[in-house]
C-alpha cells in the first residue's frame, strides 16, 4: 500500500510525550495557556470556590447583619423624631407656623380644613398692611368661633400641642381675618352703593368676598359701623361676611371691636394643604387705591415734621448765644 493510500499520519507519541492539537490545547487536558492542571485537585478547588459562597454560615451572618441594621434604625428613630419636634418648635416659636382653618369665616379665600403657613417675622421688618390676612390671639377679648373641649389627659394635652404646632388641630383662641383698617384709618359702612369705605375711599371687594355655588355674593356688610381705628389697633373682617364673627360683632367691647397689634401672631402667606389648593395669599388690588393711605400715612410723619419745625428755632437761638459769648 502506498503512502498516498495510507495517508500521512502523525507518528505515535512516545512515552512521556504529550500530543497537542492545532489550537494549542492538549488532547490530554492541557489548557490553552499551556498550564497543566494538577489532576482532580484543580477541579475540586474550582467546585469548592463556587460552593463556599453558598455555605449556611454566610447566610446566617448576613441575616444577623440585617437584624443589627434594623435594630439600630428602631433605636435611632425616637432620637430622629425628638430632633424633628425640637426643630419644629423652634421654627414655630420664631419663624413660621402652620395653622388649621376650622371655620367658614374666610371663605372662599380659605376653606375648612385648609392648612396655611404664617410668617411670624415679617411684622418685625414692616408694618401690618391693609388687605393682609393675619392670625391673631383673641385670648380674654374674643370668644372662639368654634368651641372645642380641652383635653384633660396629660398625654392628650401633649399630642394636642404637637398637633397645633404642625397645623393639624386648630388653636382655640386663634383667629384668622383680613385687615381692613390700620391705626388712624376711618372705616365705615356703608356708602350709597353699600360698600365699605376706608378714609372715604370705597373698597371694591368682589375679588375675595364669599360667593355661593349659585353665584350669589355676600354684601360687604349687613351691619353699619363708623369708627376711627385707635393707635396700635386693627379693624379686621372675614371674607365670608354673613357668617364671620369679626370686629363688627365686638363694637361694644373696649377698643370698639378693634384688635391690638400686639396680639397679631403673623401674616398668613400661603395655603399648603390640600395640595390641590396650593396658592399664595396676596393683598387684593383694591387696597392699592390711590389716596387710601393718606390719613394713616400722615400719622407717623406728623411727629417727625413737628420735631423738625421745633428744632429750627432752638438751633438758631443756640447759635446767637454762642455768637454773643465769643465777642
Amino acid at each position: 500500500m502506498s503512502d498516498d493510500e495510507q495517508g500521512l499520519r502523525e507518528p505515535a507519541p512516545t512515552s512521556g510525550e504529550t500530543r497537542h492539537d492545532i489550537s494549542g490545547n492538549s488532547r490530554d487536558g492541557v489548557r490553552g495557556d499551556g498550564h497543566e492542571p494538577n489532576g482532580p485537585s484543580d477541579n475540586a478547588a474550582l467546585v469548592g470556590d463556587e460552593s463556599d459562597s453558598e455555605r449556611p454560615g454566610d447566610e446566617e451572618s448576613e441575616q444577623k447583619g440585617r437584624k443589627k441594621k434594623q435594630g439600630s434604625f428602631w433605636k435611632e428613630l425616637p432620637i430622629l423624631v425628638g430632633v424633628a419636634l425640637a426643630l419644629a418648635m423652634v421654627i414655630k416659636a420664631f419663624a413660621v407656623q402652620a395653622f388649621y382653618i376650622p371655620s367658614q369665616s374666610m371663605e372662599n379665600t380659605l376653606k375648612v380644613g385648609d392648612r396655611v403657613l404664617v410668617n411670624k417675622i415679617v411684622y418685625h421688618t414692616r408694618d401690618i398692611k391693609r388687605g393682609d390676612v393675619v392670625v391673631f390671639n383673641g385670648l380674654d377679648s374674643w370668644d372662639p368661633e368654634v368651641q372645642y373641649s380641652q383635653p384633660k389627659n396629660p398625654v392628650s394635652k401633649v399630642l394636642h400641642a404637637i398637633g397645633s404646632a404642625f397645623g393639624v388641630v386648630p388653636g382655640e383662641k386663634d383667629y384668622i381675618k383680613r385687615v381692613i383698617g390700620v391705626p388712624g384709618d376711618h372705616v365705615a359702612c356703608c356708602d350709597a352703593q353699600g360698600r365699605v369705605t376706608v378714609n372715604g375711599h370705597p373698597l371694591v371687594e368682589t375679588s375675595y368676598i364669599y360667593t355661593d355655588p349659585q353665584g350669589e355674593q355676600n354684601r360687604p356688610s349687613d351691619s353699619k359701623f363708623n369708627i376711627t381705628v385707635p393707635a396700635g389697633h386693627l379693624w379686621v373682617m372675614g371674607d365670608h361676611r354673613e357668617v364671620s364673627y369679626d370686629s363688627r360683632g365686638h363694637i361694644g367691647d373696649p377698643g370698639g371691636g378693634t384688635v391690638p397689634e400686639s396680639r397679631v401672631i403673623g401674616r398668613a402667606f400661603v395655603i399648603v394643604w390640600p395640595l390641590s389648593r396650593l396658592t399664595t395669599l396676596s393683598i387684593p388690588k383694591t387696597f392699592d387705591t390711590p389716596g387710601l393711605a393718606l390719613v394713616n400715612g400722615a400719622l407717623p410723619e406728623a411727629p417727625l415734621a413737628l420735631g423738625l419745625i421745633g428744632a429750627v428755632p432752638v438751633t438758631l437761638l443756640r447759635r446767637r448765644i454762642r455768637a454773643r459769648r465769643s465777642r
